[in-house]
């Protein structure tokens, strides 16, 4: 089974749709996989992260199969 990362807003933009199936493992390992530029946009410090519906941080994080994580970033209003 597999893990799945959604990518909220320009992120989708980057990532070249909304959602992507990954292998689990280490969280940086994962990022490292998905290309320099995604990898360096999903590292900004601006970058919230929500595993399975609740947010956490990335430091040390390991997927594991059925996890899904959400990429959430800065949002502007008016």
């Amino acid at each position: 089974m597999m893990a799945r990362l959604v990518f909220l807003g320009r992120l989708a933009d980057l990532a070249g749709g909304a959602e992507r199936e990954v292998a689990p493992g280490p969280l940086a390992e994962v990022v490292a996989q998905l290309g320099a530029e995604l990898a360096q946009a999903l590292a900004g410090p601006r970058i919230r992260l929500a595993l399975n519906g609740a947010l956490v941080a990335g430091e040390g994080l390991v997927l594991k199969a059925g996890d899904e994580l959400a990429f959430l970033p800065p949002v502007s209003g008016g």
